[in-house]
């Protein structure tokens, strides 16, 4: 299993547009070889790099297996969670110094997650223990 994107390559800057000084908008994802047995995805982004500790940016999950893409700007067809602003939904890059790396963790599922919508990351990766297939990872760079 594969995430992409085409805005940005792996390990490279991601582009302002999709950051807190540009849009803000979530870049376009591409999922490609999907594992079988696969019923659903997730997806975290965040950035180990804050000074703060792990910072969550987005949380999405129940993404159907048949979607082989996120789209830019876009609300996905699964639910999403509460991010580390309170806000659920997408929440660009935004570091106070420096560089840093911003990880899009793609998980195939067994199952359906059962948390609800705006769920906090501590409760979708509880949700998820046991049902994980396969991951994969896209990391993006972003500095101000």
């Amino acid at each position: 299993m594969q995430i992409t994107s085409v805005a940005f390559e792996g390990n490279q800057a991601i582009p302002k547009e999709y950051t807190c000084d540009g849009a803000d908008v979530n870049p376009e994802l591409n999922i490609t070889g999907v594992p079988s047995g696969a019923k659903s995805f997730a997806l975290i982004m965040d950035d180990p790099d804050s000074p703060q500790g792990t910072f969550t940016h987005w949380l999405v999950w129940n993404l159907e297996p048949s979607a082989m893409a996120i789209k830019k700007s876009s609300k996905p067809d699964g639910l999403e969670g509460t991010n580390a602003v309170g806000k659920i939904g997408y929440t660009g890059p935004c570091p106070g110094k420096g560089m840093h790396h911003y990880h899009f963790k793609l998980f195939a599922l067994d199952a359906l997650i059962m948390a609800d919508q705006g769920a906090k990351r501590d409760v979708l990766e509880a949700a998820m223990n046991g049902h994980v297939i396969e991951t994969a990872e896209l990391i993006g760079t972003y500095e101000r």
